[in-house]
């Protein structure tokens, strides 16, 4: 039940698109590089997204692209990376990646970082002086905690090291320094044999997993915690709670002890590339029957049927890129950028970070 060692590659990458969007044009994969003195390498200043595209009947969709790049602005604006890019050039890039790739499923990757002026390169903690440089990268992704995991769950525990606190890197934003924590969360799982992590929040309540939210079932009411428990405000989690309502479960955001873990009825990840995955054990002990739940398996048939494009969602979730009519001003052609690399302003109030979790 418990593999032995975390070392072995463990989502299979059968194919990389072979062109990158940088600043408003596209080039080649091979060619998207940046400087090793680049402020990003030294001090971790990037922002980012993971945005899944699904095969639908009606072609490539990519699932919630508005959403996830307005959080993609927001959490550029929280670190202070006024770049003067729109959501709708984003989201029009995002879609022309895919149509350029030839496939119909991805994961495409926004980020956006300090780089380095090679001409007059600035050094040190502060930030301000290094250009910004936005990629939108795509791959083809397989399930994340694998293959199996969808159906029978992953073995995880609870990490020694807990989540950041609010004040000390904000967890509302979706940065690269944020993911050291996680890795630390996701190393310790996998030398221990476990597929997957959980951390506290500096309280000692449940806060996420490395790079996914979490939820607890017990009598059928599905319980998950809140922002304040230094979690990311997550596009899957926000659909998760539209599902439940959609299915007239009870969705609770609420505290949760670490002890609540144990006896939880079912307990399942959310996130753009966990998706829905069950969690079968935590610390070695069973949860349930040790195996996906019934109310898991519900919620998880609903997403999936939402994310092929089989069942209407609860809101425009789906972006059919061949659907899509293109822009005339947005670079897909080739040209130098349209969108400059830097500006005065970049996004809509703090606020909606909220209504990307709770709507």
């Amino acid at each position: 039940m418990f593999p032995g060692s975390g070392k072995t590659k463990d989502i299979a990458t059968p194919h990389i698109c072979d062109v990158v969007w940088h600043d408003g044009e596209f080039i080649k994969w091979d060619n998207a590089r940046v400087h090793v003195m680049s402020h990003v390498l030294h001090y971790g200043s990037s922002v980012f997204e993971g945005i899944r595209c699904y095969a639908t009947k009606r072609g490539p969709a990519i699932f919630r692209l508005r959403d996830h790049m307005q959080r993609f602005l927001n959490s550029a604006k929280v670190y202070l990376m006024d770049h003067q890019g729109k959501e709708d050039d984003f989201c029009d890039a995002a879609a022309e990646l895919v149509r350029r790739s030839g496939l119909d499923q991805y994961y495409i990757r926004p980020i956006l970082f300090r780089s380095l002026d090679e001409e007059h390169p600035a050094f040190g903690v502060n930030p301000f002086p290094n250009p910004l440089a936005c990629y939108i990268g795509a791959w083809d992704w397989g399930k994340y905690l694998g293959d199996e995991a969808i159906e029978k769950g992953v073995d995880v525990c609870v990490s020694s090291w807990n989540r950041l606190t609010p004040n000390s890197l904000p967890a509302m934003a979706k940065s690269g320094a944020n993911y050291m924590n996680s890795q630390l969360i996701k190393m310790e799982a996998l030398v221990n044999g476990y597929a997957e992590g959980i951390a506290l929040d500096d309280r000692g309540y449940v806060s996420e997993g490395s790079g996914e939210n979490i939820f607890t079932v017990s009598n059928s009411i599905v319980n998950t915690p809140p922002l304040s428990s230094s979690v990311l405000p997550g596009i899957t989690r926000d659909s998760v709670i539209q599902i439940c309502q959609q299915l007239g479960l009870t969705i609770k955001e609420r505290a949760i002890q670490r002890a609540a873990l144990y006896v939880a009825d079912e307990l399942f990840f959310s996130g753009t590339a966990a998706e829905i995955t069950p969690i079968r054990s935590v610390d070695r002990i069973d949860i349930g029957n040790g195996k996906r739940g019934e109310i898991t398996a519900k919620i998880q048939k609903m997403f999936f049927e939402i994310t092929s494009g089989e069942r209407q969602p609860p809101g425009p979730w789906l972006t059919y890129v061949n659907e899509e009519k293109k822009s005339t001003n947005n670079g897909f052609k080739g040209e130098k950028a349209k969108v400059p690399a830097s500006s005065n302003t970049i996004a809509e109030p703090e606020a909606k970070l909220l209504a990307a979790a709770i709507k």
